[in-house]
């Protein structure tokens, strides 16, 4: 597992956790529902980090006779509960409290200080959302921001990166909400604000539960590397047709390929057999996320290209 992603998590779950005892003050001492629906937002955020952590440091096991090709995928099945997290913690609660204060909405006293707090967990925000950002502009590298994310692999840096994204909007609606309610004496301003909030945390966990379900059902790899493995085959004279090439990302850093080709009739089974390591040694240094590959030998009627 790549160490920025770590990083990136461990960055964003020291700014969350003390954001959150910020905003739970805050809110416990002006009786703001928005302030109250981002403390819950940011609580939601730290338990969600130390559930990313936990994936990553379950992915590293290395593989056993129960599971012979790794534990990479537990990192998809955290990724995909933080999603799930996100909208029933997240959502649920928030848009639960903005509906509950909407019924009996209540005047913010002292506005000032949920002011500071939200100044302040824009700042640390920020810091967090920007080094998040320049993680995932390393991983994605020549493609466009949409194109990244249903390339990537790790779902763990543009988790946290859409987690800081939501925050930072939370933020400036929970601002505004508290303003409207403050300068117009309208105080159901405010539960809407936590309304809004609550809507956008669903939004953002459907789209982080559908970036990662294809992650944890079974992706390939990107068509670039099946590309390279096609054009290695290619170039080997003992083969007459490459029939098939699938392959299954096991984890971030874990490809599994399995090959069906036709080798040339005329070949001995001793030199089939120096074919397939010479195969095998060349995909594994063209890429070393191959970590297993499979060759099967058969005619090229029986498998379609």
């Amino acid at each position: 597992m790549a160490s920025g992603s770590k990083k990136v998590i461990l960055a964003a779950l020291a700014g969350n956790t003390l954001i959150s005892i910020t905003k739970f003050a805050a809110a416990a001492y002006t009786g703001s529902s928005a302030m109250m629906s981002e403390g819950i937002h940011s609580l939601v955020d730290s338990g969600n980090q130390l559930l990313l952590l936990y994936g990553i440091k379950r992915a590293s096991k290395p593989a056993d006779a129960d599971y012979p090709f790794g534990y990479g995928k537990e990192i998809y099945f955290w990724s995909f509960i933080v999603a799930i997290l996100i909208f029933a913690l997240g959502g649920g609660i928030s848009i639960y409290e903005g509906i509950s204060n909407l019924q009996h909405p209540e005047p913010i006293t002292n506005p000032i200080v949920n002011y500071v707090v939200l100044g302040l967990a824009l700042i640390f925000e920020g810091a967090a959302w920007l080094f998040a950002f320049r993680e995932f502009n390393k991983v994605r590298g020549k493609w466009g921001y949409i194109e990244a994310i249903r390339r990537a692999k790790d779902p763990t840096v543009f988790v946290v990166l859409f987690e800081d994204t939501a925050a930072m909007l939370g933020l400036v609606v929970a601002f505004v909400g508290i303003a409207l309610s403050q300068y117009t004496g309208i105080l159901i301003f405010d539960p809407i604000a936590s309304i809004i909030i609550g809507l956008i945390l669903i939004g953002t966990s459907s789209w982080l539960a559908y970036e990662t379900k294809g992650l944890l059902i079974g992706e390939s790899a990107n068509r670039s590397i099946i590309t390279d493995i096609r054009e290695i085959l290619q170039n080997i004279d003992s083969i007459d047709h490459v029939n098939e090439v699938l392959t299954l990302h096991m984890g971030p850093d874990f490809i599994l390929a399995n090959i069906s080709v036709d080798f040339d009739d005329q070949k001995t089974a001793d030199e089939i057999e120096t074919t397939v390591a010479e195969i095998d040694a060349t995909i594994k240094a063209k890429n070393p996320k191959i970590k297993r590959i499979f060759i099967e030998a058969e005619k090229r009627s029986r498998k379609a290209n």
